[in-house]
This record gives structure tokens, C-alpha cells and sequence, in this order.
């Protein structure tokens, strides 16, 4: 009886599958050839179709199958440009659309981490993917050198530009630009160098008006200088606030107070009484739903001392519910309209800002 099994595409163009591999880490080791038969000279421009020889074997990390790692194995075939060689012997090594040169990940790699940087960090990345830092930030310095190719799309349908900070707490952003495509496929349209409301405007003004028209949604975080670029530019679009950002500033606003809190009675209890609230900080910005039973009891155990801290985490959780509610606008404006008025009857001065 024959094993089971299944066939996963690649979406790699132009290259044969020679052989498959499972290393003892629990790797697939995929190794491929080319089928392209030319190469462009990279001193003319010339179309080359003798072939001079293979480049040393490359390895390169590629998306992951079931939740393994994948590397694509292959050998980079160099071809000779006969009208440069009259002086000099001029090769070239065949440019693959699927890798970029040097890079140590295939570009569907490159995307699958910049993807996952969106709402998180650098660290974050690292950590999950098993990249190294200066793997993933390499990622982000690749594609900011990088043009557009808009004949790849023919519909943007909504845009969304998250920063991410190139450290952790550091000033030094670069703007990640997505689009939700009427399919419903996310793509990476690019990498914006900085934060600055020109640099934004200017990669706006970069899409062809005939893809700017697709554009139904800009959804972006509260920074002036996008909303400003995108307003400007494109005049046409609803603008939205990234509900990551939007539950970002009211959990600030909770957090300031739980700091207040937990100074008073550090202040106000014996020591050996207040080290019983040593750890809190992760359950406390943890949303209810995703507590264990035990965990809830610590923080129950807390808000006994602190009843002004219960009744923010209360309205933190409670605005929260009604993002995760199928609503419609005005049933999703009567309930915040609810929820503000709730917050400035509690008599908490936390939540005035947001």
C-alpha cells in the first residue's frame, strides 16, 4: 500500500524540483535548477545565451511547509557576453526573479517576515521566525532600496502603513506599506525609509493614478503625518484608525493608572505584603478571555486593594468587547457613546486623554 502524501506548490517560477530532502532538524532542503536558458549582460544589457558555467551551490530560506522550515538548495548558472569579451572575458550570473542577490532568504521569505512585522517589533520576529536581528533588519534595508513594480497589480483595494521602530525604543522608523487586495491577498507593496509626512506623500504619489482609483481605505495609526500625506494625495479615500493603535492608547491610558496604584502601595503596605503583586504587569495587560482561572484570582487579589484600578480594567475589557461585536456604525456609536459616558461617571481621570 502506498504512504500517503500531498503536493504543496512553491510558487517559484522557472525552476525544476531536482530533489527533496528532510534533514534531522526537521528541515526540508529543497533543491531546484533553473530553467530560464538566457541571462542579461550586466555591463550592455545584452541578452546572453552562452552558457559559461555554475556558480558555488546556494542556500536560501524559503516559506514554511506545515509548519517546518524550508530551504531552497540551487546553483546559479553565469553566462558570457561574447561582444564584452572581445577586450575582456565579461560573465554574468542569471538574475532570478524569485531571489535577490545576496540575500539570504528567497523574496517571498523577505515578505512572509515583513508581513509579520506589522503591530510588532524587530525582537518579536527574530524570536518567532528563528532569524537573526540583523537578518530581519536586513529584510527591511533590501526592500527600501527597492521600486515598485504597480504592473503587478491591477486593484490595490485598501492600504495600510504600520511603522516599525528599527529598536526597541529607538526613534529610527521605517514605514511598512500593505495593501488587502479585492481577493482578499495581503501584499507588500514596499518599504517607506522614514516616517516623515513627505517621504509617505511621496511613495503615495508613486502609484499610478489608475491604482490609486482602486483605493477604497487608507488605514494607518494617529501619526498627523500620514493622515496628512494620505489626505492630501488621496482625496477620495476613507481614512480609518488601525484598531491596534486605537486599543494601544486606551491600554496606555489603564496602564498609567495601574503604575499609580501599585506606587500608593508600595507606599501604604509592608513589604513582604506588597511583593504579592510582584509579576502582575503581563496579566494585567493580558485581555480577561485569555486568563487562566488562577490568573484571574491574582489580579482579583489586587483589585481588593486597588477597586479604582478594577474599574478602569473593567472599561478597558468592556471597549474591547465592543470592537469584537459584528455592530453596525450607528449600533457601534450608540454603544462607545454608552462606554464614554460609563467612563466619566467612574470618576477616573485615565481615560480623559484617550
Amino acid at each position: 500500500m502506498a504512504s500517503p502524501h500531498i503536493s504543496i506548490p512553491l510558487d517559484i517560477p522557472d525552476v525544476q524540483v531536482l530533489k527533496t530532502e528532510l534533514t534531522a532538524e526537521g528541515d526540508w532542503v529543497i533543491t531546484v535548477k533553473s530553467t530560464l536558458p538566457t541571462a542579461r549582460c550586466h555591463k550592455c544589457g545584452g541578452e546572453l545565451r552562452r552558457f559559461h558555467a555554475h556558480d558555488p551551490w546556494l542556500t536560501v530560506r524559503h516559506l514554511p511547509i506545515l509548519g517546518r522550515r524550508v530551504y531552497l538548495r540551487y546553483q546559479p548558472r553565469r553566462y558570457r557576453c561574447d561582444p564584452c569579451s572581445q577586450e575582456k572575458e565579461t560573465t554574468t550570473t542569471q538574475q532570478l526573479a524569485w531571489h535577490e542577490p545576496r540575500s539570504p532568504n528567497t523574496r517571498a521569505y523577505d515578505d512572509h517576515l515583513l508581513v509579520h512585522l506589522v503591530n510588532a517589533t524587530l525582537q518579536d520576529v527574530s524570536a518567532k521566525e528563528e532569524v537573526s536581528y540583523d537578518g530581519v533588519r536586513g529584510v527591511l534595508e533590501r526592500r527600501i532600496a527597492t521600486t515598485v513594480d504597480w504592473s503587478a497589480y491591477s486593484a490595490l483595494g485598501g492600504v495600510g502603513l504600520d511603522e516599525i521602530a528599527l529598536k526597541k525604543g529607538d526613534r529610527d522608523f521605517v514605514v511598512v506599506v500593505t495593501a488587502r487586495l479585492p481577493d482578499g491577498r495581503l501584499a507588500l507593496l514596499g518599504v517607506v525609509p522614514d516616517r516623515q509626512k513627505e517621504t509617505v506623500k511621496q511613495f503615495l504619489a508613486s502609484i499610478p493614478a489608475s491604482l490609486q482609483a482602486t483605493i477604497h481605505t487608507l488605514c494607518s495609526d494617529l501619526h498627523n503625518g500620514y493622515l496628512s500625506a494620505a489626505r492630501e494625495v488621496l482625496l477620495h479615500v476613507q481614512i480609518v484608525v488601525d484598531r491596534f493603535h486605537v486599543a494601544q492608547k486606551y491600554g496606555q491610558a489603564t496602564d498609567t493608572l495601574r503604575k499609580q496604584e501599585l506606587k500608593r502601595l508600595k507606599k501604604t503596605l509592608p513589604e513582604a505584603e506588597y511583593q504579592q503583586f510582584h509579576g502582575l504587569l503581563w496579566l494585567f495587560r493580558q485581555n480577561r478571555a485569555d486568563l487562566e482561572p488562577d490568573e484571574r484570582d491574582r489580579l482579583a487579589t489586587l483589585f481588593t486593594y486597588a477597586p479604582r484600578l478594577e474599574t478602569a480594567y473593567q472599561l478597558r475589557e468592556a471597549l474591547t468587547e465592543i470592537f469584537e461585536q459584528p455592530l453596525s456604525k450607528a449600533e457601534a456609536q450608540d454603544q462607545i457613546r454608552a462606554w464614554q459616558a460609563r467612563a466619566r461617571t467612574s470618576g477616573l481621570k485615565c481615560f480623559e486623554t484617550f
